[in-house]
């Protein structure tokens, strides 16, 4: 049996709609043009994954610099359903992982999760995310309106760097490394 293939591609002004289609069918939320506009302008901030060259899943994120710190923030991180626990997630979040290593300056990755999502919560708690607050009335136009806020501490307060786990850059549980 052959290994499938998972590659993750820039996005474009020519696939943008690839993007759009895949996050309506994905995500609860409706994003607006102001969204995709920065999506755009995200570099490697920004990648449509591919499995078999097509197009299953997506990341995007910003820099955010609020606070006084310096954080990567996962705008979102989905995949078709059909297209789950196989490597596509945590292929995504690798590549926001060694993004954040290359550059060496960010204090943590952070993001929001619907209460109620268990299985977003139990893939970020692998790979040593927390909740460090809850949101109410977070969502506008879904139920439950409220959001955990989840976030991968990558420095302690003093400034140093904290080392990633294996299980952090490695992020697989038993099942998936069987596929």
């Amino acid at each position: 049996m052959t290994r499938a293939n998972i590659e993750l591609g820039d996005i474009h002004p020519h696939n943008i709609k690839q993007l759009k289609k895949l996050n309506s069918v994905v995500f609860p939320v409706l994003y607006n043009d102001r969204f995709y506009i920065d999506v755009l302008e995200a570099g490697e901030l920004a990648k449509l994954a591919y499995y078999n060259d097509i197009v299953v899943g997506a990341v995007c994120c910003r820099v955010d610099t609020s606070d006084n710190l310096r954080r990567i923030y996962i705008m979102t991180l989905g995949c078709l359903c059909a297209y789950r626990r196989l490597g596509i997630g945590t292929a995504m979040f690798r590549h926001i992982l060694e993004f954040v290593n290359k550059d060496g300056n960010f204090d943590s990755i952070f993001l929001h999760v619907q209460v109620n999502n268990d299985t977003a919560i139990e893939f970020y708690k692998k790979f040593g995310f927390e909740i460090v607050e809850t949101k109410k009335n977070y969502y506008k136009r879904i139920e439950p309106a409220d959001a955990h806020v989840l976030e991968l501490k990558l420095r302690n307060p003093d400034g140093s760097i904290i080392p990633l786990s294996a299980s952090t850059t490695n992020g697989t549980t038993p099942s998936e490394s069987n596929n």
